[in-house]
């Protein structure tokens, strides 16, 4: 039986177990990192989640950010279209008041393409993401490499989809404590079944400096996928032996590239 004394105990355990993890209050950034910021010139930084996310999920990277004396945003996508994704991205470029580095994880790669044409925008950096070409057909590019496992997790109903909790857990956030990987479960955002079908117009890393993270244990891109796109634009690249989810199991590696990018190193 469920009752008040049972949930008293259940929220003192979770409160313990809250403690016992890594707190963002403490949070500095890597001693790297902080070398880095001193020669910062760009101090604005978008971050864009992906699919089957929200922007919660740089909360990490956000703290260690902010440790360095850089101002942080986070955009809450809609992930009903690319057009609208990219709307609400530019609605929060539109708010920094200068140079800003524009940050895109997973299917955010497609936003920051497109979006990051805008003129306060510095730099690029992708991680683990999609990163097309103008007018490219991103899926048939996908399919010329492996199919990757998170693909065959996902649940759709009334016309948007999620990864069923199995495919989430081992697929997408691999590296993450199954405690927390279940938190990021359960805020995931849903997408609309349409959502990949969308085109970018334009390829800004074509002509914005851009930085990449490659995740050598991917299961939601293939790690040949995204080292292909990082080759193709010629970016700075970084490899981590990580899952889809490197921006919450490495915060430090992928806050000093926001950094480089920041730097223009």
């Amino acid at each position: 039986m469920f009752n008040r004394r049972n949930f008293s105990a259940l929220l003192a355990g979770a409160g313990a177990a809250l403690l016992a993890a890594p707190s963002m209050a403490r949070t500095s950034a890597s001693p790297a990192a902080q070398r880095n910021a001193a020669s910062v010139r760009v101090r604005n930084v978008v971050l864009v989640h992906g699919a089957y996310a929200d922007g919660s999920c740089w909360t990490e990277v956000i703290s260690r950010l902010q440790a360095a004396g850089l101002r942080a945003t986070a955009v809450q996508n809609p992930l009903t279209s690319l057009d609208d994704d990219v709307q609400a991205t530019r609605r929060i470029l539109d708010l920094q008041d200068g140079p800003t580095v524009l940050v895109g994880h997973s299917w955010a790669g497609m936003v920051i393409s497109e979006a990051g044409v805008h003129d306060k925008v510095s730099g690029l950096v992708y991680v683990s993401a999609r990163a097309p070409d103008a007018g490219e057909d991103f899926g048939a590019l996908a399919a010329k490499f492996p199919k990757p496992p998170a693909s065959a997790g996902l649940v759709t109903s009334g016309g948007f989809s999620q990864l069923s909790e199995e495919a989430f857990l081992r697929d997408f956030a691999g590296d993450i404590d199954p405690l927390r990987a279940r938190v990021l479960y359960a805020v995931q955002g849903r997408v609309a079944s349409t959502l990949f079908n969308g085109r970018t117009t334009v390829a800004a890393w074509r002509n914005k400096p851009s930085w990449y993270q490659v995740s050598s244990n991917d299961r939601t891109i293939d790690p040949d996928l995204e080292r292909f796109l990082a080759r193709r634009m010629s970016a700075t690249t970084i490899e981590l032996p990580s899952s889809h989810l490197a921006l919450i199991s490495h915060p430090d590696e992928i806050t000093s590239l926001i950094i480089d990018a920041a730097t223009g190193s």
